[in-house]
């Protein structure tokens, strides 16, 4: 099958379409979780594909959830997820699509940072303090943390951005029991994917987990986890202080469209984006799929 922009599952009620995954309603107690070949960018959904990329995001997350399961429960069920769709649908589904119990999401995204990057990096510049987290003076950009910090975020509709919070309005949000239980279990899951990734030459610079409550109350790692699109993956070979290094994710894309122009201006980052030239689309693939063949070699 080619690149999937958009899955078509008719047999199943379609709960949600999120910027890369459609959501399906399997009874009243499971979701068919599809990984399209969509990709965002500056919170925009480009109208281009990459192709494969549902597949490998879909196998890393299965990586990882397999890989930490020790840690905290997650989601799957482990049902094959070709069982719950028509057999004319089955090539929408197999290989790019997670089979999962159906939770109560928390309104709250866990971000864990073990270097200075990003919206971090421009918050320390401000008042050396990342989401009220007060961090050492002197610290440069991609700067590893002396300790991986916990800075929570809003979850934002689709086409807004997520909003950072201090950890004190994430307890107002749900609570200090809970919120100390998934700050515990957040920084615990980084830590062990960040020593693992070190052994195969993979900086997990960052990550955002998210969670949800099963009909027990019980914590549940649940939607994607540790793949380049939740976080920032840089290779060891090119890491710098002082400078953002590449990374293993949409940066091609995100480099071409900070260049781009539409009708002689530069892109105002509002949908639609310009078509992305296949070169890019390319380029793109190549890393995601680098980076999967990196840590599970």
């Amino acid at each position: 099958m080619g690149a999937l922009l958009e899955s078509s599952i008719t047999s199943l009620p379609l709960l949600a379409r999120g910027k890369v995954r459609d959501n399906y309603a399997v009874g009243d107690d499971r979701i068919l979780m599809v990984a399209s070949d969509r990709l965002s960018a500056f919170d925009v959904v480009m109208g281009e594909p990459i192709p494969g990329k549902g597949e490998l995001l879909t196998r890393m997350a299965l990586f990882w959830f397999d890989r930490l399961g020790h840690v905290v429960p997650h989601h799957l069920t482990g049902e094959d997820p070709v069982s719950v769709v028509g057999a004319d649908e089955r090539a929408q589904v197999v290989g790019r699509s997670m089979l999962v119990k159906r939770l109560k999401p928390l309104p709250v995204e866990a971000v864990v940072r073990g270097y200075l990057a990003g919206s971090g990096w421009k918050e320390y510049q401000e008042n050396q303090a990342v989401c009220g987290v007060a961090l050492p003076p002197g610290l440069r950009n991609a700067q590893k943390l002396p300790e991986p910090i916990f800075t929570p975020a809003t979850k934002a509709e689709m086409g807004e951005h997520d909003e950072n919070i201090s950890f004190e309005r994430m307890v107002q949000i749900i609570g200090r029991p809970l919120a100390e239980q998934v700050r515990e279990v957040s920084i615990r899951l980084y830590r062990e994917a960040a020593d693992y990734a070190l052994t195969k030459g993979i900086i997990i610079a960052d990550t955002k987990f998210e969670f949800g409550l099963d009909e027990a109350g019980t914590l549940t790692l649940m939607d994607e986890v540790l793949t380049p699109d939740s976080s920032r993956y840089w290779p060891v070979e090119s890491y710098a202080e002082g400078a953002n290094p590449p990374s293993y994710d949409k940066q091609f894309v995100r480099d071409w469209l900070e260049q781009a122009t539409v009708d002689g201006a530069p892109w105002n980052k509002q949908a639609p984006a310009p078509a992305l030239p296949a070169e890019v689309v390319a380029r793109t693939a190549q890393k995601y799929r680098e980076a999967l063949d990196r840590l599970t070699a």
